[in-house]
């Protein structure tokens, strides 16, 4: 476990220590569930009140927030950024793998980089290339020609197709599918005929994949994903999507094909876009809102029907399907007026 004075952890984040600057820190906590080693943080002022009776050793807080009640500080402008930057410092996640296990099935050509681990009963096959650093769980499987960068993590049972691109520090947990089929498929004659899948999908650097999520590639161009994205458990990105730079994506989340997503987009969960349409940046999405049109200026979409008790929701679905009939009145009522 690691261990930094208070002193070093405001050095890291660019905070300035309020107490004892040599207070040794091993862990990050809540207000209320800290004990004297951990280091808290409060990041809204409505739980000020907290800081009254918590245990912790420090807290993180801003210039408008710092208080006496607590002996010891790091006072930094965005005290929720700044218990991200200390929680990494701090993590005692364990690697998904140790070394190259005797069961992982590596191909000859396949290069591996330095210091890469392999979990058991992974597969790595032929002309693939893992950068260094990174480590694979059991049971993934790497395509033919797949590259992976350096120092990424895939959790156990991550699937990653032929020929597929990521880029480094990237993270994908379990069950995540990259790089299978695209829904291409033909009408003819009442049947189906299959469009091979001939893209690609492109991960640039420092992208999160949730557990579960699948990203399918491209019909004939690619499926890229840009770097500083992160996209949460059981979403599924259709073929040839493009999301540009530092877009957040919440659970179950369906973006259809060839829509295009733009920079620092946060689309909330169970959202449903629709294929061939855009995005642009800066966009916020609420969840379950389903987008069926091209969103061209910044701000925050909503749609959807918030919860109601059955009875008011039966009430409300039958004057909905009245609106067409009372728009039809109001407008010869207007015609009479006039």
């Amino acid at each position: 476990m690691s261990e930094y004075t208070l002193q070093q952890l405001a050095d890291h984040v660019g905070g300035e220590v309020r107490g004892n600057s040599q207070l040794p820190i091993l862990r990050v906590a809540t207000l209320q569930s800290a004990s004297s080693d951990a280091i808290a943080f409060l990041a809204n002022s409505r739980y000020k009140k907290q800081l009254e009776t918590t245990q912790a050793g420090a807290v993180l807080v801003s210039p408008k927030d710092d208080s006496d009640e607590v002996d010891n500080a790091i006072i930094v402008n965005n005290p929720y950024a700044a218990f991200a930057h200390i929680a990494q410092l701090l993590d005692t996640t364990p690697k998904p793998a140790e070394g190259i296990a005797k069961t992982a099935v590596i191909a000859d050509s396949a290069h591996i980089g330095k210091n890469v681990s392999i979990g058991e009963y992974a597969v790595i096959e032929e002309g693939a290339h893992i950068g260094d650093n990174t480590s694979i769980g059991p049971h993934c499987y790497v395509g033919r020609e797949t590259t992976i960068g350096s120092d990424c993590t895939l959790w156990s049972g991550v699937k990653v197709y032929h020929q597929c691109v990521i880029g480094n520090n990237c993270l994908f947990h379990s069950g995540a599918v990259i790089g299978a089929d695209g829904f291409g498929w033909a009408p003819e004659g009442g049947k189906w005929v299959k469009i091979p899948q001939l893209g690609r999908v492109i991960i640039k650097d420092n992208v999160d994949i949730g557990a579960s999520t699948t990203i399918d590639r491209g019909a004939l161009d690619d499926t890229i994903i840009s770097s500083g994205c992160i996209i949460d458990n059981q979403c599924q990105i259709a073929h040839n999507v493009f999301i540009d730079e530092d877009t957040a994506i919440a659970g179950c989340t369906v973006l259809a094909g060839s829509c295009r997503i733009g920079k620092r987009c946060m689309i909330g969960g169970a959202s449903a876009i629709n294929g061939h349409i855009s995005i642009c940046d800066d966009v916020q999405i609420m969840g379950f809102a389903m987008v069926i049109k091209e969103i061209t200026e910044p701000g925050v979409y909503a749609s959807g029907i918030p919860a109601a008790s059955h009875r008011e929701w039966r009430r409300n679905g039958a004057r909905f399907r009245q609106l067409d009939d009372l728009f039809k009145r109001v407008k010869e009522l207007e015609k009479k007026a006039d």
